[in-house]
């Protein structure tokens, strides 16, 4: 099987597409760039299945190392048969390979090894074969210094055959899908641990067990980490009855006292080796479906958070509340640029009210705020509702944003290089402001896992999680494209093909010699080559440049297309772009070239309708129910307007104005069935809820949707 093969055994597209893509994977072109501008070169793939294929090429690559490391041990131990090689060389499937590798594996001194240091393969054989009926007679053959009898010699056959049977390919292959079909998860509580308060968060695992098949990811990471942490054990179990059955009807062949031997190797086998070695690798297994799920969960919705709503470029003043440290206040300007800050104490001990009134409305006109934006922690409502009683001169905003990450940004490097000059709380001030103006580009500053929008993801494999957390930034960042005279380094480095090294360059550049006039000018960055432009030009824009394509997701090197798309209805460029009227009067197959096809061409003249289009929705005002303050407010039956600020694999989290968010089941989401929470609700989304039941000891909040 080729790579080709591989892949397409997995993907489904056409050998010439798979091809194609991983020719320009190749040739360093990143995924934003091929599924935007190598349409016509791939068949119209997306970033998912162009992603798709490179973790497949990856792991073909991985499979065949794997395959050359068993081959050239085994034939080391010059026990490279002509049969084995053809085996290993044929399989592409890592399990099979190691069962394959596994009799020749460098391990432990097993029992096995010790008999067979007694000379007593020969005994095994004779027993495996099941012809000798009198095996103490045929045992007593093998009696040495170091064998001092026939139980003893009995005993060290036993245990090579018994590893005989662990190293048998069609048995090991048998058990796991009968693992992977019948295992149960099962939990016992660590009773010395039980009472610890930690350990109430498990308590509905102190005595579990389902079928492994049909436990939800989330339920498992729970489980998995009640065991880390020590509450609980947990075990994946088969019947044995049923696994050992298996085993003597392809293990054994009669009735004699050979026989009888092999089938107490049987048991000791699929207990001392099996059942532990196959109970693992299915746990295993499955928790990286979890894994899988619980990251894919994590990305969709760090992708929706990305992606929020932004106000824009509005003159803002950002308040991180608090009760007796104060409200810090900070007023931007419409970059984001900090202006001025301050801290009052409307709130309690302090209750200075009148004066904190009276700075808000002092610097709202002073600095010609738009909007104010209240980060969503401690005193957030109490906060609120005191700007909404302050009369301001002309119409303000008032938005409450997440402030998840806003403190793992302040104190971060980023941060101190920014403001050097300011403490963490002037910083995060800004943060929360920034959101608002634009989420995209403050929150690619924080380390996603600190955004508090996942499930589990501490518990996940670490690796596979920060590649996909990176992969949706990339994603996110290049289908909205970035102002480079405004972007920050940290945005920056995640436009295609640019990086950390080259963003930082960009931003020196454009501190030494002032604001790019147009896309050229990024060729002038120092150790941006061609291949960087290329992959980069498109995704970044310039307002009001020189060209006005500039500004817009057409890429450079079909410029010269635009320009006699325009020349053709004798006007200029300027006159074409977003001239309707215009553009539905050019027949796209005039301009279609071996390398500029139909696919591309659309996408063009689709750009030229609306240039440089944001695909975000703007950011509108939500206002929580006044009355509902607290858990304590809460009744069952009321209903609540809520944001969603958390989506689970089991549901979405809602914040209807208290500290505590309330859980929407996935079966509360909407009458009938519910494959999946994120066809129903998005983070963020305004939406209507019940109140079902509220538990204040537990500070506990179960909602529904179905009104």
């Amino acid at each position: 099987m080729n790579q080709i093969q591989f892949i397409k055994s997995a993907v489904n597209t056409a050998d010439k597409n798979i091809e194609a893509t991983l020719k320009l994977l190749s040739e360093d072109c990143t995924i934003p760039f091929i599924s935007r501008y190598r349409k016509d070169t791939t068949g119209n793939l997306d970033e998912v299945q162009i992603e798709d294929i490179a973790k497949l090429s990856k792991q073909y690559e991985e499979i065949v190392k794997r395959k050359d490391s068993v081959l050239k041990t085994i034939l080391e131990q010059g026990q490279l048969s002509s049969e084995l090689k053809a085996k290993i060389e044929k399989s592409f499937d890592l399990q099979e390979i190691e069962d394959l590798y596994l009799p020749f594996k460098k391990k432990k001194k097993t029992r096995a090894d010790l008999a067979r240091e007694k000379g007593l393969e020969p005994l095994a054989k004779i027993i495996m074969s099941q012809h000798a009926d009198d095996v103490d007679s045929v045992a007593s053959k093998y009696l040495n210094d170091i064998v001092a009898n026939e139980e003893v010699a009995l005993q060290g056959a036993r245990d090579i055959i018994a590893e005989w049977i662990n190293e048998n390919i069609y048995v090991r292959k048998n058990l796991r899908r009968l693992f992977q079909r019948k295992a149960s998860v099962t939990t016992k509580v660590v009773k010395k641990k039980a009472e610890e308060d930690d350990a109430q968060k498990f308590k509905q695992y102190f005595d579990w067990s389902e079928a492994l098949s049909k436990a939800p990811s989330h339920r498992l990471l729970a489980m998995l980490r009640a065991e880390n942490e020590g509450f609980i054990k947990l075990k994946i179990e088969i019947d044995s009855d049923e696994a050992i059955d298996f085993i003597e009807q392809n293990v054994l062949k009669g009735k004699n006292e050979s026989a009888k031997q092999v089938q107490i190797a049987i048991k000791d086998s699929y207990k001392r080796l099996l059942e532990p070695a196959i109970s693992n690798e299915t746990l295993q297994e499955a928790k990286a479906k979890a894994d899988a799920k619980a990251i894919d969960v994590f990305a969709q919705n760090l992708g929706q958070l990305l992606l929020a709503p932004p106000l824009g470029e509005k003159r803002i003043l950002a308040i991180d509340p608090g009760f007796r440290s104060g409200c810090k206040i900070v007023c931007l300007d419409e970059k984001g640029d900090l202006l001025y800050n301050e801290t009052i104490f409307p709130h309690a001990p302090q209750n200075d009210t009148t004066m904190a009134m009276k700075k808000i409305r002092s610097m709202v006109n002073a600095y010609a705020i738009e909007a104010i934006s209240i980060g969503n922690g401690t005193a957030s409502r109490e906060t609120e509702f005191f700007i909404k009683k302050i009369a301001f001169d002309k119409p303000v905003q008032v938005f409450v944003v997440s402030e998840a990450g806003a403190s793992v940004y302040s104190a971060s490097k980023i941060a101190r290089d920014e403001f050097p000059t300011y403490d963490v709380t002037v910083r995060g001030s800004v943060s929360i402001g920034r959101r608002l103006s634009d989420p995209l580009a403050e929150l690619v500053k924080i380390d996603a896992k600190s955004i508090g929008v996942g499930q589990y993801q501490h518990d996940v494999d670490q690796t596979k999680l920060k590649e996909e957390l990176d992969n949706t930034v990339v994603r996110c960042v290049n289908s909205v494209g970035i102002n480079i005279n405004t972007a920050s380094k940290s945005l920056l480095s995640y436009v295609s093909g640019i990086g950390e090294k080259m963003a930082e360059n960009i931003v020196t550049y454009r501190s030494e010699n002032g604001p790019f006039e147009d896309r050229k000018q990024l060729k002038k960055v120092p150790r941006l080559g061609e291949k960087a432009y290329q992959q980069a030009a498109a995704f970044i824009r310039i307002k009001d440049g020189k060209n006005p394509l500039d500004n817009s997701a057409v890429h450079p090197e079909t410029y010269k297309i635009v320009e006699q798309m325009a020349k053709d209805l004798k006007i200029s460029v300027k006159e074409l772009i977003g001239n309707k009227e215009q553009i539905s009067q050019i027949k796209l197959e005039n301009y279609a070239t071996a390398e500029v096809g139909i696919l591309t061409l659309k996408d063009i003249v689709k750009e030229l309708e609306k240039p440089g289009l944001d695909p975000r929705k703007a950011a509108k005002v939500f206002e929580f129910d006044p009355n509902v303050k607290t858990i304590k407010d809460l009744r069952s039956g009321m209903i609540l307007p809520g944001i969603v600020n958390n989506i689970t694999a089991f549901g979405c989290f809602v914040d209807v104005g208290v500290k505590e968010s309330g859980l929407v089941h996935i079966s509360q989401l909407k009458a009938g069935f519910v494959s999946d929470v994120n066809e129903v609700v998005k983070l963020h989304q305004h939406v209507q809820v019940k109140v079902v039941e509220v538990d204040e000891d537990r500070k506990r909040v179960q909602l529904t949707m179905i009104l």
